[in-house]
């Protein structure tokens, strides 16, 4: 029985020490890392040369030198490993519980209306070299929404300028929903002719929006000639009144010229495969945050908004006003075109054919 209990205590410790031992990720030091700073250390080698035979940053054999040594200096991998799996387990307190000195400075800077993001880096600016003065902004977020953790008060809360009290989910843009019923046909699939404007008829467009985005005009360039029309919308500017106007203005124009429409990824093309449809013009839609790719667009809009400015309420002008402003654009030379107007090359398109 004696013998027994024996074998089972040395599998307790094995079992136990092997826990302790393993690698929980590649991100921390593994014994056998360990084991060669210890047998690089001894030899002279300096922070540099250890970091790169070990692949890590310097940094992180300085700050394991620093924390894991023993009370005497020297450093030994097992009682390194053991120290720092030590401070593994979780839930820990958050330092802003234990922390007064932190904690008090965390709450003076969200009560002038300071993010966490500022807060952080005021901490590093003024304690450059004290770790336990710091606190990542993530960790004040959840102290202010999770008031069991953090030791943050309740009334902190309004310092918040969300106003929210409960967490919102980060996108981190690795996961996407499309936003349309019917799948988008992406800026990436569009040919290359279109990409080098090598082929006339081919367009961009998108909406310019007044005052609280309560209206809209939108607006269509053609890649080529950088020739402007502007889509007269009194109503509103939902999807099926977008759609309305840009198949209306589109067809003033012959089939030669209406190749393609590139547009960005707002909710008013959401009736984009009946666009399609109605006009035999397939429509791609740029990347998230891209408005490069819809570049003659965006400077056009650029242009626009000396016309209509974004305080303005777009519903007081007629058709007859977004003719005449669409009218003084085509009229302006571009150094890009040579000198010649997009009413000059637009007009040379229209009697080619």
């Amino acid at each position: 029985m004696g013998y027994n209990k024996e074998v089972i205590t040395c599998d307790n410790r094995r079992t136990r020490l092997a826990a302790i031992e393993q690698q929980l990720d590649v991100r921390y030091l593994s014994f056998s890392e360990r084991e060669r700073i210890r047998d690089l250390t001894a030899t002279g080698s300096s922070i540099r040369s250890i970091a790169t035979a070990l692949h890590r940053s310097p940094s992180t054999v300085s700050r394991e030198l620093r924390r894991n040594s023993t009370n005497t200096g020297t450093y030994e991998p097992y009682a390194a490993h053991r120290t720092a799996a030590g401070r593994r387990p979780r839930p820990k307190d958050s330092k802003l519980t234990y922390r007064q000195q932190l904690r008090e400075f965390v709450k003076e800077k969200l009560q002038i209306r300071w993010s966490p993001e500022q807060i952080y880096h005021a901490l590093v600016k003024e304690h450059p070299t004290d770790e336990e003065m710091r606190v990542l902004p993530e960790t004040i977020y959840q102290a202010l929404y999770l008031q069991a953790r953090g030791g943050l008060k309740k009334e902190v809360q309004a310092a918040l300028r969300t106003g929210r009290t409960r967490r919102k989910a980060q996108n981190t843009g690795q996961v996407r929903r499309s936003r349309f019923s019917d799948p988008m046909i992406m800026i990436a699939d569009r040919p290359p002719e279109i990409e080098h404007r090598t082929v006339p008829g081919h367009w961009e467009g998108d909406l310019i929006t007044g005052r609280l985005n309560h209206s809209a005009i939108a607006t269509l360039v053609e890649r080529t000639t950088r020739y402007v029309m502007l889509v007269h919308l009194p109503e509103s500017h939902t999807a099926e009144a977008v759609h309305d106007g840009l198949v209306a203005t589109i067809a003033t124009r012959p089939a030669h010229l209406r190749g393609s429409l590139t547009w960005d990824r707002g909710s008013e093309m959401a009736t984009h495969k009946s666009f399609k449809t109605a006009t035999d013009m397939p429509v791609y839609f740029c990347d998230p945050a891209s408005p490069w790719q819809r570049g003659s667009n965006e400077n056009t809009n650029g242009l626009l908004r000396q016309y209509f400015p974004m305080s303005t309420d777009l519903t007081v002008y007629g058709i007859e006003d977004l003719e005449r402003v669409a009218q003084e654009l085509n009229g302006r030379p571009w150094k890009t075109l040579g000198w010649d107007t997009p009413a000059e090359r637009f007009r040379d398109l229209l009697i080619s054919t």
